[in-house]
């Protein structure tokens, strides 16, 4: 069966999140009924993360197989067709090998959180960003995050309800600025990894913005960390300004296009 990688970009707030739910909608069920209109059967997709419910995805990865050759170009436009109205698109498509699987094959997963600092409500961007009414020391939650970098046991900054078989994973980069947003000063999160566990990204984000009120010191952020304690861990922000970003490969099904 001719496989194909799928570069998805959605906005989670429709959404249970990205895996298919028997009751409620899910962007895996989407784009698995627009495959159907395709090719009538029934159809399984695999995605590089399962995003949480209202966790939106620019750069979302998944792989399908198809009955038939298709043009990957007309493949993503004939998906594109059968998805609306919903809030999914298919931003390309290219042609890959059997072996290749969108989550196994991938050796780096890019998120960002978008927090929005002003009094008043949002109302543009409600649903893309976690606003918080107070200001924030940006430069101290640079500190606090430079002890999550590395190999370590992520057990405070891990969802109870977590799959992963082990806690232990490598932090690769958080990056933190401030910018002039539309809507107002916005700090923006990126944050680097292999593969990151249930809830990890939103803990962290939603300890470190205590670090950025002055409530914790940014020691606190390596106490936590070394602490194993989910109860140590900070309180989880929403999924609203949380981004699935990119996904890497060692060879990028999509470049070029």
């Amino acid at each position: 069966m001719p496989r194909y990688a799928l570069l998805v970009e959605y906005d989670g707030r429709p959404f249970a999140g990205w895996q298919r739910q028997a009751d409620q909608p899910s962007v895996q069920g989407a784009i698995e009924a627009a495959l159907a209109r395709l090719e009538p059967r029934e159809h399984t997709i695999a995605a590089a993360g399962r995003t949480d419910a209202g966790v939106h995805g620019r750069g979302q990865v998944a792989h399908c197989d198809m009955d038939k050759e298709w043009d990957p170009f007309r493949l993503g436009e004939a998906l594109n067709y059968h998805l609306k109205p919903a809030p999914v698109a298919i931003r390309a498509c290219a042609a890959v090998d059997d072996e290749w699987h969108a989550r196994f094959s991938a050796v780096e997963r890019r998120y960002l959180f978008r927090l929005l600092t002003r009094r008043a409500p949002c109302t543009l961007e409600a649903g893309q960003v976690w606003r918080v009414n107070h200001e924030l020391d940006v430069e101290a939650m640079r500190e606090g995050g430079k002890h999550l970098i590395g190999l370590h046991d992520f057990t405070t900054f891990r969802s109870v309800m977590c799959q992963s078989k082990s806690p232990v994973k490598t932090l690769d980069e958080i990056k933190i600025d401030l910018v002039d947003g539309l809507a107002g000063p916005e700090i923006q999160f990126r944050l680097r990894a292999r593969s990151f566990l249930h809830n990890q990204v939103r803990s962290i984000v939603g300890s470190l913005e205590r670090v950025g009120a002055g409530a914790w010191e940014p020691i606190r952020m390596k106490e936590a960390l070394e602490a194993c304690d989910r109860s140590a861990c900070g309180p989880v922000c929403p999924g609203d300004g949380l981004y699935l970003t990119g996904v890497g490969y060692p060879d990028d099904p999509f470049a070029g296009m």
